[in-house]
């Protein structure tokens, strides 16, 4: 973490583990941490206001009735700080619903520890410190990352998984028929077809993961945290939702894909740049068409 004070503001009751994880994560000596605790739903609101926090963490337990109205309730009264969730295993549907309604990450008691904390919060103070340079980092059409976006957030990302030892997979994939469907049904239906897809890439991965829009036709997902599994499971569920999709015949005809996957350790010494020009390398080098109930292997992706 960086060398500024975090204002952290953690709503939680007094059973919880979260604390000792923060405090393990922020050791007192450092002073690196504004810690500020609330156990009441009463104080929360108030507490919001005084501190003006940079993070909010929120346990689920805190909430007498239906846990999604404290997300709502938080959204409303602070809707640009970042927002994670702490839930039981018994209330992770609820936690997975609350990403729709506006919390950036969920975390479940009993799988929580400071490496995964720490992760979801660097990934929470990067987001909003990138927030305002939307215009250049941001897709238009997409809101996606731009390719200035994905390789200032890929280098980031690279020199956490240094830190750490851990492995990242890229994926980039060529929508090749986007301009067949430009000039048989108009530029309308080409941008239809490119928000389709995009929710595709957003359902694929992981909220935490990062996705991009590296030109007209190409995308990306950058994986992070992850294993050599994903090499293969990343691809091939890309390749069922889009199989899903064209089943359902849109007016503006079937995505067609073609998609390359490469893997990233911390013994790795090339740069962010240097792996994505790879991987590209290999996607202009090698098709490979997402197919519907297809399985990709891990060998046939990391060709």
């Amino acid at each position: 973490m960086s060398r500024k004070r975090l204002r952290m503001l953690l709503a939680e009751n007094e059973s919880s583990e979260t604390s000792e994880i923060v405090n393990a994560l922020f050791p007192d000596a450092d002073g690196r941490l504004d810690l500020t605790l609330v156990s009441t739903m009463a104080t929360l609101l108030p507490t919001v206001k005084l501190v003006d926090p940079e993070i909010i963490l929120l346990d689920f337990a805190l909430s007498p009735g239906d846990p999604l109205d404290a997300v709502h309730l938080l959204r409303r009264f602070a809707p640009g700080v970042p927002l994670v969730v702490i839930a039981d295993c018994a209330q992770k549907q609820y936690a997975a619903q609350s990403l729709t309604e506006g919390a950036m990450a969920y975390l479940l008691k009993g799988y929580m520890d400071s490496r995964t904390l720490d992760r979801v919060v660097r990934g929470a103070l990067e987001r909003n410190t990138f927030e305002g340079l939307a215009d250049l980092l941001r897709d238009a059409t997409t809101g996606l990352y731009t390719r200035d976006g994905l390789l200032t957030m890929g280098s980031r990302a690279i020199e956490e998984s240094q830190r750490l030892g851990t492995n990242l997979v890229l994926m980039c994939t060529l929508f090749e028929n986007l301009r067949i469907l430009q000039e048989g049904f108009g530029p309308s239906f080409g941008d239809h077809s490119l928000r389709d897809l995009t929710a595709l890439l957003a359902k694929s991965c992981r909220r935490s993961d990062l996705v991009a829009r590296l030109g007209v036709a190409q995308f990306a997902i950058l994986a992070i945290d992850a294993d050599a599994l994903t090499v293969s499971l990343l691809p091939n569920r890309l390749a069922k939702l889009v199989a899903e999709h064209n089943e359902a015949r849109t007016p503006w005809g079937p995505i067609e894909l073609r998609t390359s996957v490469g893997l990233w350790s911390a013994r790795d010494e090339r740069s962010f740049a240097e792996f994505l020009d790879a991987v590209e390398s290999n996607l202009r080098c090698t098709p490979l068409h997402a197919r519907a109930g297809g399985e990709i292997t891990a060998r046939e992706a990391a060709s």
